[in-house]
């Protein structure tokens, strides 16, 4: 084993969370994938139950992490994304009642370091179908510092990693790029022009991979103060709705052309 890498594991039992920030600040994707695994296989310890949603008492659990019972005949979808995501989830469920299960990560998906730490637990054991995920409002977030939580370069990377972890899944992979930050100045400090270059730099990755978008921010854009809450880059109810009607509608899709291939398989197979 490269000594590089041998030092960075040796430094999991200090810090995770740092180890693949420093396995990615030094552009080793592989060292990251291979300590994303070594993590994964422990994610069962508690010691890295990192960034898992914590319910004050009393308070009333967001329905959005309502836990699925699945129907064995129904196809397995995953959500994976920030706040964004948790306020269209509700809406996907209902629309896609009887043609899928839809779950969704625990917790607010955060920036895309988040995902390198909780992404084995995320997927979990089973199988998955769909995965429709995203990462960018808080990588492109202004941090207190005055400095992009995520800058540009190692959100390319990160999201590069997690793509490729998320493909060895088998399952149909939908990427839902960035939607809109509004002018006017929101807080915390996000720049409304970062959203497209972010964007750019997904879609560079979904290219490279084949991965079907979901442009969310192309619907959104043009009718966003109708749909989005004033100064803020979150939706209003008719907004999220609205966004829950395209992702439905994607996933939809994608499950029906996988019905297809499958039949296809089969049709031809000995």
């Amino acid at each position: 084993m490269p000594s590089g890498l041998s030092m960075l594991i040796t430094q999991i039992a200090i810090d995770k969370g740092e180890v693949i920030m420093n396995g990615i600040r030094n552009g080793c994707l592989l060292c990251c994938c291979l300590l994303l695994s070594f993590i994964g296989g422990c994610s069962h310890s508690n010691e890295i139950k990192t960034n898992q949603i914590q319910t004050a008492p009393n308070k009333p659990q967001n329905p959005a992490f309502a836990e699925i019972a699945d129907d064995p005949n129904l196809p397995r979808v995953l959500l994976i994304g920030d706040s964004i995501s948790m306020g269209y989830t509700v809406g996907v469920r209902e629309l896609l009642k009887g043609t899928a299960n839809v779950h969704r990560i625990p917790e607010n998906g955060g920036p895309t370091t988040r995902g390198l730490i909780n992404i084995e637990q995320w997927l979990g054991k089973g199988n998955w179908d769909v995965i429709h995920f995203n990462w960018g409002l808080h990588d492109l977030k202004f941090m207190k510092d005055g400095k992009r939580q995520i800058p540009l370069d190692e959100y390319r990377t990160n999201l590069d990693c997690l793509t490729q972890r998320l493909s060895a899944t088998g399952a149909t992979l939908i990427w839902a790029n960035t939607t809109p930050v509004p002018e006017g100045g929101v807080s915390p400090k996000r720049l409304p022009e970062d959203v497209a270059l972010y964007n750019k730099a997904a879609l560079e990755i979904m290219n490279k991979y084949g991965i079907a978008v979901d442009d969310l921010y192309s619907f959104a854009q043009p009718i966003l103060p109708q749909i989005q809450m004033p100064v803020n880059v979150h939706f209003t109810e008719i907004g999220s709705d609205a966004l829950a009607h395209c992702v439905a509608s994607r996933i939809k899709l994608a499950l029906i052309q996988r019905d297809i291939k499958r039949a296809a398989i089969e049709k031809i197979s000995p």
